[in-house]
């Protein structure tokens, strides 16, 4: 079984865990909506990737009124 033969000290330790932080998102602005998304994906607001709409957005739809009629 793998044992230390030595105390491994705080410093060296936690020079060993110094690239193991978490980095921060880097968000884009939409070039369509102006709303922030991941570089490379499709826009969440409004569907769009590079000046092109990838996914149709539905309009809301008021349940309310359907049920009425």
């Amino acid at each position: 079984m793998a044992v230390p033969q030595n105390k491994v000290t705080k410093s060296r330790r936690n020079m060993r865990r110094s690239h193991d932080a978490l980095v921060a998102a880097n968000p884009a602005e939409c070039s369509n909506c102006g709303e922030l998304k991941r570089p490379h994906h499709v826009c969440p607001a409004c569907g769009h990737y590079d000046d092109r709409e990838i996914i149709a957005q539905a309009d809301e739809i008021d349940l309310d009124e359907e049920d009425a009629a």
